[in-house]
């Protein structure tokens, strides 16, 4: 098992609770994961990022089978295809970008995305069309492949085109937890090549379970008390958060 600090298996507990209430909730805080898990593990990020796949799948059980009948499939099917080739050069990537190049490029690429998406629905109003050419689509999804596969930050991507979309919050939510169902299993091969998923670290899955359990009915909680148009700006402004933290990581 691996030797972890009193403060290290704090931040373990608090990223495993941050997976559930992310997955059925709050998709925002997703980015918090990565740096808690990074410091949880200081001098092994690349091991922390397998660990937190191991976290983030068994959070995926809990919200893709609450939301199984609220998700926009035609969504998750657009994005599909290009989130694969995301995720392959994502693998192929991580022997030449490190995690000091990566971030920074995130956090301006998503700040980008961000500010388009405010300008386009300001400058069309409440009626604004929501983006409908396929290379749209395509750019999101390998953006979201890339991402998730480097350094599991694929959620304000994920964010922004869900938004862009115009979905109510319980389908925004059902759509997200299949999408990440399935690219996070898609992950897995490269993961174990990669050598970042072990036995050690599914053990440490399953230990940190009751948490994640913990967090997916806080966030079921917290979904179906919060305003569209409040769920709408919490999660942009989660959004913005998490770039500019990637922006100055």
């Amino acid at each position: 098992m691996f030797d972890l600090s009193t403060m290290g298996w704090a931040l373990v507990g608090v990223s495993a609770a941050l997976v559930g209430l992310s997955k059925t909730g709050i998709p925002g805080l997703g980015i918090l994961m990565a740096p808690l898990m990074a410091m949880a593990f200081p001098g092994h990020t690349r091991e922390s990022t397998g660990i937190l796949l191991g976290m983030l799948i068994l959070g995926d059980l809990f919200a893709a089978g609450y939301y199984r009948r609220r998700a926009e499939w035609g969504h998750v099917v657009r994005l599909l295809p290009a989130a694969f080739l995301g995720i392959v050069a994502g693998w192929r990537a991580m022997d030449y970008v490190t995690d000091d190049q990566l971030q920074p490029i995130m956090g301006a690429i998503v700040l980008v995305l961000l500010g388009l998406n405010y300008w386009r629905t300001r400058a069309g109003g409440p009626n604004a069309p929501t983006p409908g050419q396929w290379w749209f689509g395509a750019l999101m999804g390998f953006a979201a492949g890339f991402t998730t596969m480097m350094a599991n930050a694929a959620g304000p991507v994920m964010v922004i085109y869900l938004l862009a979309m115009r979905l109510p919050k319980i389908e925004f939510i059902g759509t997200s937890a299949w999408f990440f169902f399935v690219i996070n299993w898609l992950k897995v091969p490269f993961s174990v090549t990669l050598g970042l998923i072990s036995w050690e670290s599914l053990k440490l899955n399953l230990m940190m379970l009751p948490l994640i359990a913990g967090g997916a009915v806080g966030g079921i909680l917290f979904v179906h008390r919060i305003p569209q148009k409040a769920f709408n700006a919490v999660v942009e402004i989660l959004t913005i958060a998490a770039a500019i933290k990637l922006l100055f990581y």
